[in-house]
């Protein structure tokens, strides 16, 4: 259904975004991981995927709070797969307590 689509699927080296990728990969789309983790389990996640799935994995290590890396990511992604299909943007930033009152006390959101 997906062959020949590439994937990038972010937050995808653990919790809901593995599971995306992986049900992407299922589907016969490629996928470029992004992701923070252990090297080691980052690459045993990456080449199961693709022995699993028999379709190309690729990980693009990039920080998504930080526009200079999201454009990293798009590049490299593009460079090393041909094309980009699918983006599935599941990286979540959490804010801290005191942000949220600081915010809620300035009359922000």
């Amino acid at each position: 259904m997906l062959k020949g689509k590439v994937a990038i699927v972010t937050g995808s080296t653990s919790g809901i975004g593995l599971g995306i990728a992986r049900a992407l990969a299922g589907a016969g789309a490629d996928i470029v991981m992004n992701g923070f983790g252990d090297t080691g389990e980052i690459e045993k996640l990456r080449a199961g995927i693709e022995s699993e799935f028999k379709v190309r994995a690729i990980y693009v290590g990039a920080d998504m709070s930080k526009p200079a890396e999201i454009e990293k990511l798009a590049k490299e992604a593009t460079a090393r797969m041909g094309r980009i299909d699918i983006i599935v943007n599941n990286a979540g930033s959490s804010t801290s307590r005191r942000s949220s009152i600081s915010r809620r006390k300035n009359g922000m959101r």
